[in-house]
């Protein structure tokens, strides 16, 4: 792992909820396939949904850029790799799909989150310590560290 990374790994497989009538999955999907990694990566640094509710803040997205490269079709298996890339200011993750036999990238994507103060309904223009915390924790305990 590169030094201040953070990455998990997922795989899923293309589900006929997700296709449409071509049997391609349908591009509004490509933010729920997004949600499920990113899900995953929080999970493993200890800072899910429930820990952000707890903690008092909540994480719109605030951008998001999609590349298709190839086609995600009926039953194909997926394999999802999301990078944390920044934490301090925002949180910035960058998405590869890639079909999980061949190994060949499918899609590339990022996704943009800033922290908004439950109470006040105010944005942050730095992430709160909680989640700055957590992520160095996780790094150290990786052997990294910022």
């Amino acid at each position: 792992m590169a030094a201040n990374k953070i990455k998990e790994t997922i795989e899923f497989q293309i589900e006929f909820y997700d296709v449409d009538s071509m049997q391609v999955a349908w591009h509004g999907n490509y933010a729920k396939f997004m949600e499920v990694a990113r899900c995953a990566l929080l999970h493993k640094i200890g800072y899910d949904y429930n820990e952000m509710t707890r903690s008092g803040y909540v994480w719109p997205v605030v951008d998001m850029h999609i590349k298709y490269i190839r086609p995600m079709i009926f039953m194909q298996k997926i394999r999802a790799e999301v990078t944390l890339e920044e934490y301090e200011v925002c949180m910035k993750l960058s998405y590869k799909f890639k079909d999980a036999e061949s190994g060949a990238v499918l899609t590339k994507a990022e996704s943009t989150q800033m922290a908004v103060d439950m109470k006040t309904k105010e944005s942050l223009w730095a992430c709160p310590a909680c989640f700055v915390e957590k992520v160095r924790a996780y790094l150290e305990s990786q052997g990294g560290s910022k």
